[in-house]
């Protein structure tokens, strides 16, 4: 898939993992319209898998968009979508929380939008670095922001799983977004809790900068599972080519609409 001189080549993958029977986790990879998004469910039983779901098949009708704003929109009314649906779900079933984490990379004109809420993550491999774009919207990291714990105790925090946002947990979702530039030659990571409980972050900067979308992807999940493999697991690698010769026209990060949430 091209988009203004850049060239897509994407890799997706699941797994149930090594300790649970049922994979809650789904993924969709819609270059056309520039769309990537991992969604990890949450509710017991098979109850995350509906919720993980539902957003991946309202978010799979998001077509072709005209403009950044528009892509932009289209994901929000899917996600809100998804959100009544999901919501409509729990309540008939006895009234328990049902449900997803979402982390989605949104391009348009070299241009990301990168959208979540929960702790599925989205990284970006740039100039032989990484960098977390999205930020975990769990307990532990609100402990971490306020000083309350360090990094070392986070990492083993009885409630470290606990997240603060999902889609389906209240009947007004909050998103958060991070907007940027693509250049050839980044990768973007988008990964669900079951890759990133096992796997460091110089590790995925190891695998996708060696290797192509898919084999780097393979590796990641093969990773995990060698490790104990304790949650789903699920893995996106896209990487950023460059297809033309000529300098695309860049779209300045606002041309996303005005930025909210957080």
């Amino acid at each position: 898939m091209n988009q203004s001189g850049i060239r897509f080549e994407s890799f997706g993958l699941s797994h149930p993992g090594r300790v649970r029977e049922l994979n809650e986790d789904r993924y969709l990879i819609a270059p056309r319209s520039g769309l990537w998004l991992v969604a990890d469910g949450m509710g017991g039983h098979d109850a995350g898998e509906i919720a993980s779901s539902a957003i991946v098949e309202h978010l799979s009708t998001i077509g072709v968009a005209s403009s950044a704003p528009d892509l932009r929109a289209r994901f929000e009314d899917r996600i809100e979508r998804a959100n009544t649906e999901i919501r409509s779900i729990a309540k008939a079933r006895g009234g328990g929380t049902i449900g997803s984490t979402v982390a989605a990379l949104l391009t348009f004109d070299r241009q990301f939008a990168c959208i979540w809420l929960g702790d599925s993550r989205v990284y970006l491999a740039r100039n032989g670095g990484i960098t977390q774009v999205s930020r975990d919207h769990t307990e532990v990291q609100e402990l971490l922001d306020r000083g309350v714990i360090t990094p070392q105790e986070a990492r083993v925090w009885p409630r470290r799983n606990v997240i603060t946002r999902a889609v389906g947990a209240e009947e007004e979702i909050t998103t958060e977004i991070e907007l940027g530039q693509i250049f050839p030659g980044d990768v973007f990571v988008l990964a669900s809790d079951g890759l990133t409980a096992h796997v460091t972050e110089p590790e995925i900067l190891e695998s996708v900068l060696q290797n192509n979308a898919e084999t780097a992807c393979r590796r990641l999940i093969d990773t995990a599972l060698d490790r104990g493999g304790t949650d789903n697991v699920t893995v996106i690698v896209l990487k950023c080519h460059d297809a033309s010769a000529d300098e695309a026209t860049v779209v300045p990060a606002s041309a996303w609409g005005a930025r909210h949430g957080g």
